[in-house]
């Protein structure tokens, strides 16, 4: 699927006020109405729009402490088995399998230094998992973005 400046433009105004309606967002774009709302049926259709949901702030609901953790699975053990069982751990917030010496890596958040340690206990307790590796975050340097690259991939 590509996308063209119109559509950048229509996912832009989005990401930024989600809240705006589709007649709003067609004024604002200098669009036809039908025409913004084909594209955002289209793209949602085609999987590059995942939701319409809240973008939630975790330091914001009681989780200020970040932690990326890369985890060594036992051969055999089988990749999806483990992240099912990570995915029933809320503080675990992403799995994604890597290349390297570690087999996923993690991204986790938790209530403090010392509930940190408690989810790390549940995430070793994994069957599968032989090690673990955690580093906490300092500070967000860069938020989580995909418009930069919209942009990039419609020019």
């Amino acid at each position: 699927m590509t996308v063209d400046a119109l559509d950048a433009r229509i996912l832009g105004l989005f990401a930024a006020e989600p809240r705006v309606g589709v007649l709003e967002a067609s004024r604002r774009l200098g669009v036809a109405r039908g025409t913004v709302q084909a594209r955002l049926d289209r793209l949602q259709r085609d999987g590059v729009v995942r939701g319409w949901g809240p973008d939630i702030d975790t330091s914001a609901i009681g989780y200020p402490v970040t932690a990326f953790a890369t985890l060594q699975i036992e051969q055999g053990s089988g990749h999806t088995t483990v992240a099912e069982a990570l995915a029933r751990i809320p503080e675990v917030l992403e799995v994604h399998t890597i290349t390297g010496a570690e087999d996923l890596w993690c991204r986790i958040v938790a209530r403090s230094n010392a509930d940190l340690q408690r989810v790390i206990d549940q995430v070793v307790i994994v069957r599968g998992i032989q090690r673990a590796s955690t580093v906490i975050a300092l500070a967000e340097q860069i938020p989580h973005r995909v418009l930069p690259l919209v942009e990039a991939a419609s020019s």
